[in-house]
Formats: C-alpha cells, sequence, structure tokens
C-alpha cells in the first residue's frame, strides 16, 4: 500500500465507531418504546437505509484505496478517486439520518437533499478509478 492509501484508510477506519453507534442507537430504538421508534415506518426506513449505506460504503472505500494504488491517474484525478467514496459515505447517511430527526416526521426535511452531492461525488469517483484501472491495464 502506498502512503496515500495508508493514509486514507486511516481516516476511514476512524468513522467505524459512528457507524458502530448507529447500530447501538437502532437496536436501543428497537427495544425501547418510549423512543417511539417503532410508530413511525417511514423514520425506520429512513435509518435503516441510513445505517446499510454508511457500512457498505466505508467497506467500498477501504477496498478502493488498495485499487487506487493501481490506477494510472495523474495526481489530482487520484484524489478525486480516492476521495469520492469516503465522502459520499458520510454526506448519503447524514441526508438519511438528520432528514428524519423527529420521531413524528411524516416527510423528510431538505437535509435530504445532501444525498445528492454523495451520489455524484460516488459516481464520479468510481467513473475515475474505472478509467484510471483500465488505463493501467493496456
Amino acid at each position: 500500500m502506498t502512503r496515500e492509501a495508508k493514509i486514507m484508510a486511516g481516516i476511514i477506519l476512524l468513522t467505524v465507531p459512528t457507524i458502530q453507534y448507529d447500530g447501538y442507537f437502532l437496536l436501543t430504538s428497537l427495544t425501547n418504546r418510549d423512543r417511539h421508534y417503532m410508530d413511525n415506518p417511514l423514520r425506520q426506513n429512513f435509518f435503516r437505509a441510513g445505517h446499510a449505506h454508511a457500512g457498505v460504503l466505508v467497506i467500498f472505500a477501504l477496498v478502493y484505496q488498495i485499487l487506487a494504488d493501481n490506477a494510472t491517474l495523474s495526481s489530482s484525478w487520484l484524489w478525486l478517486a480516492r476521495t469520492g467514496v469516503p465522502i459520499a459515505a458520510i454526506l448519503i447517511p447524514a441526508g438519511f439520518f438528520l432528514s428524519m430527526t423527529s420521531p413524528s416526521a411524516t416527510q423528510p426535511t431538505g437535509i435530504v437533499s445532501l444525498i445528492y452531492p454523495g451520489i455524484a461525488a460516488l459516481c464520479a469517483s468510481v467513473i475515475t478509478l474505472g478509467v484510471g484501472l483500465l488505463r493501467s491495464a493496456s
């Protein structure tokens, strides 16, 4: 692994406790009726989606650092590739969680719009790395 990949992987790994806390929060919300989590199916779906996206994208971001080491890209394009997935791993779950903070919410707040730049960062990063890996294969 390159120094850059190690730095990014270290930073990414430091986010794992937030995902663990979210899992703990969901578990206690399911078992404690006073939190009224089970009273709102939309909120349940948004919280589940946020937790799932966080976990999957963090794992993807870690694997991604190793793949980025093998891409043929300029340094600026390589940093776009390296940082896009971790940025998406922050923005997409944040959009799901923070848009449904009220237990009585019937629709997401405007914070749900954080999902869209997260999607854009993910897409730009994946395409950039894909091109870089195809370039290195030839």
